[in-house]
């Protein structure tokens, strides 16, 4: 059986976020504003995802 995966795609700037959602964007692996990763669906990968909601787009994969 294959592992959920999901789409996260960064689409605002981390510029005047606070410094550990800073380091959420880059734990999920996002380098550049609209830029698109495919990662697996973890509870801690969402829980990251989730504590920057302002900033990302989560889609299924």
């Amino acid at each position: 059986m294959a592992k959920k995966q999901i789409k996260v795609t960064l689409v605002r700037s981390p510029i005047s976020a606070q410094p550990k959602h800073r380091e959420c964007v880059r734990g999920l692996g996002l380098k550049r504003m609209h830029q698109t990763v495919t990662l697996e669906d973890t509870p801690s990968i969402r829980g990251m995802a989730r504590k920057i909601e302002y900033m990302v787009r989560v889609e299924e994969a």
